[in-house]
């Protein structure tokens, strides 16, 4: 069994893990990662990566159906489901080979693993390297990042089987294309499945116990997404719970309640996408300082937990549960143990996030409901699709792009969009968030024509009615 001094031990590999790993190297610290599946986590393996190559298949798969409209013919249209499920794992098994490859060039050591705190003191804390119950390696860290992630949640009553009954993993890799499904649960995970699904032809029913879907996002967005969901043939029922489930050969019966009323159907398939809880067991925490709360690792602005020497980023550390989140609290994290100046704590209403069903969802900031709170005075600008250039020649004129600005100063508070390739549109806020521009500098920025992004522009000229084209 080796033993081996690094100044950085990052137990878990994801996007939060290998990240701080390559910082640190860059930094000229010897770092080490231990991981005990997938490099790049379950983002790369089995979240965010994969479901996007589902996602996309779908989305080409529901253009060829309405070739037709853009003066095409596509006929006796259909789809290979073991195909599209290897096409996904084909594009995780690329990416998680390009992590390796990308942590050997930075010569970051990686032992495969499941690693746990050992004991120590500051500066020389040990982690523990198993493998199926064997010893495989010792290591001493100076500093220890714990990244060990998240995993889905499972309610009594509403445990997963793996065969009837899927979480997110069982999801990505269906054997046969069923018929009917229940999604419980609306929020990012479950909406981008019910699309996936409800795209390739299944009757999706979702259930949400909040009073609207997608409940983190802007009221006036969940409310667009929820007709658009509707109109697509999607059963939504919110203010709603899932009483009970029980399989049977190759159906389950689930038990809805809403009102007090109950009504009872019959799927084919269910997926559970009731939250996550953090990956908090077997990596050491006992006889430590570390607070855990909630299944959560608690720390401070700088990722510091309670135990010296030892930090947490990503899932494990609660939400937003984003991959990017994870990403920069490792930069952040590594940075402040290095002693850089200029390091800054991270700034929750800066975190873009992103819901990839169809419409697309994204949003960053706050949303208009929590921006009015407290009596603040605001100025909110609206563009719809349908009155830009570019969405229309896309055939994509349903959508909104929602600004949110405080009256008094002009600062950018929220942006919320719903529509085709908002995904990649909502950076252009997070950008002029981080540059903490007003709407002063978006109203002079030039947005190129035709574009999507120029309904960005329009949106921050309604807010102080002067939109042009609407």
């Amino acid at each position: 069994m080796a033993e081996n001094s690094f100044d950085l031990v990052v137990v878990g590999g994801g996007p939060g893990g290998y990240v701080s790993a390559i910082r640190a190297a860059q930094l000229g610290m010897k770092a080490a990662v231990v991981e005990r599946e997938h490099l790049g986590g379950i983002c790369l393996n089995w979240g965010c990566i994969p479901t996007k190559a589902l996602l996309r298949t779908a989305e080409v798969y529901h253009l060829m159906q309405h070739a037709a409209d853009f003066g095409l013919a596509a006929d006796n249209i259909r789809f290979d489901l073991a195909k599209i499920v290897k096409r996904s794992r084909k594009v995780a098994r690329q990416l998680n080979r390009g992590i390796g490859g990308l942590l050997k060039k930075n010569k970051v050591a990686v032992f495969d693993g499941q690693g746990a705190l050992a004991g120590g003191q500051a500066g020389a804390r040990k982690v523990a390297v198993t493998k199926d119950g064997a010893a495989v390696a010792e290591l001493t860290g100076k500093h220890v990042i714990l990244a060990t992630g998240a995993r889905a949640r499972a309610l009594p009553g509403l445990e997963p089987d793996g065969k009837l009954i899927w979480t997110y993993r069982e999801a990505m890799v269906p054997e046969a294309m069923p018929k009917s499904l229940l999604v419980v649960g609306s929020g990012a995970i479950g909406i981008e499945f019910a699309s996936f699904y409800r795209d390739l032809g299944a009757e999706v029913t979702v259930v949400e116990v909040m009073d609207r879907i997608l409940p983190v996002e802007d009221e006036e967005i969940s409310a667009l997404a929820l007709k658009a969901f509707k109109q697509q043939g999607m059963k939504m029922h919110v203010g709603a719970n899932v009483k009970s489930l029980a399989a049977g050969a190759d159906s389950v019966k689930a038990v809805i309640e809403k009102d007090g009323k109950s009504e009872e159907i019959t799927v084919d398939r269910v997926i559970l996408a009731v939250g996550i809880v953090g990956n908090v067991e077997d990596i050491g925490l006992e006889g430590t300082k570390v607070r855990v709360e909630k299944t959560h690792i608690l720390t401070n602005e700088w990722l510091e937990t309670d135990e010296a020497g030892v930090y947490a980023i990503g899932d494990i550390t609660g939400p937003p549960w984003l991959a990017h989140k994870a990403s920069h609290e490792g930069i952040i994290c590594v940075e402040k143990i290095a002693g850089l100046d200029h390091v800054r704590p991270l700034d929750v209403s800066a975190i873009p996030g992103c819901t990839y069903c169809r419409p697309q969802i994204a949003s960053i900031g706050l949303t208009e409901a929590v921006a009015a709170e407290g009596g603040r005075e605001i100025k909110v600008g609206r563009f719809p699709f349908m009155a830009n250039g570019k969405a229309i020649a896309l055939g994509e004129p349903e959508g909104l792009v929602k600004t949110i600005f405080d009256a008094k100063t002009g600062e950018l508070l929220g942006a919320h969009m719903i529509g085709a390739e908002v995904t990649e549109l909502i950076q252009g806020y997070g950008v002029a968030k981080t540059l903490e521009s007003t709407e002063a500098e978006l109203m002079h920025a030039i947005f190129p024509h035709p574009t999507l992004s120029e309904m960005m522009h329009e949106s921050v000229l309604d807010a102080y009615g002067r939109a042009i084209h609407f």
